[in-house]
């Protein structure tokens, strides 16, 4: 039978590793055994540099560890060489690098892996690994916004220079033209009237006319 000291010992790796994948928001699970020493440094240089959190585990931790957590593994899962990767802030981190690297060694199988504490299968960690590095996408949402609102600040930032003038200005142009419409209409009724009273006085001069030349003769 194990010792108390072996004992204690499981329960503390159990642990620690319950509360990196709790605290994790993604993970994969690894079969290394394809891949060499030098091809193993490499591999772990680059998922340091992602802040990726990579490291050879045992089996029965592991299997204990998820079971804490209420994570159900395949048995294929919890045989052969194993090795745990996760991240506290990236969920394409570590599929993308181990993904490449299960491509490029046939005996480095991807095993499983886990989305804020859900088992996923491969399909959807290749998936992961074909999406953008998190900086990438970073820097594409902020192109997205940078140009409308660049714009925006220079359209306000002109209508700052510009002041109070351009409201005045356009208060007066507003204004000009009812002053010069309203007097129009009204005018309008007395010309025209004129102009109907000069027909009448000129149709009554020759009437009266007419019978003077007469008498004269």
């Amino acid at each position: 039978m194990p010792s108390t000291v072996v004992l204690e010992k499981k329960k503390a790796q159990v642990a620690a590793l319950s509360d990196r994948i709790k605290n994790s928001c993604a993970g994969v699970v690894v079969d290394y055994k394809g891949i060499n020493v030098a091809d193993d440094t490499v591999l772990r240089k680059e998922l340091r540099e992602a802040n990726v959190n990579y490291t050879v585990v045992k089996n029965s931790i592991l299997a204990r560890a998820a079971e804490a957590l209420g994570m159900e593994l395949d048995s294929s899962v919890i045989e052969g060489t194993t090795a745990i990767a996760t991240c506290d802030d990236d969920y394409v981190a570590a599929a993308r690098i181990l993904n490449k690297y299960a491509e490029a060694h046939d005996n480095f199988n991807i095993k499983t892996g886990y989305l804020d504490g859900e088992i996923i299968d491969n399909a959807k960690i290749v998936s992961l690994a074909k999406l953008p590095s998190r900086e990438v996408l970073l820097a594409t949402v902020c192109s997205a916004f940078n140009a409308p609102i660049a714009a925006f600040a220079r359209a306000v930032q002109a209508i700052v220079d510009k002041g109070d003038e351009a409201p005045a200005e356009e208060a007066k142009a507003e204004e000009a033209p009812a002053e010069e419409t309203a007097p129009a209409v009204e005018e309008a009724p007395a010309e025209e009237a004129k102009a109907e009273e000069a027909p009448a006085t000129e149709t009554e001069a020759p009437a009266e006319e007419a019978p003077a030349e007469d008498s004269a003769e």
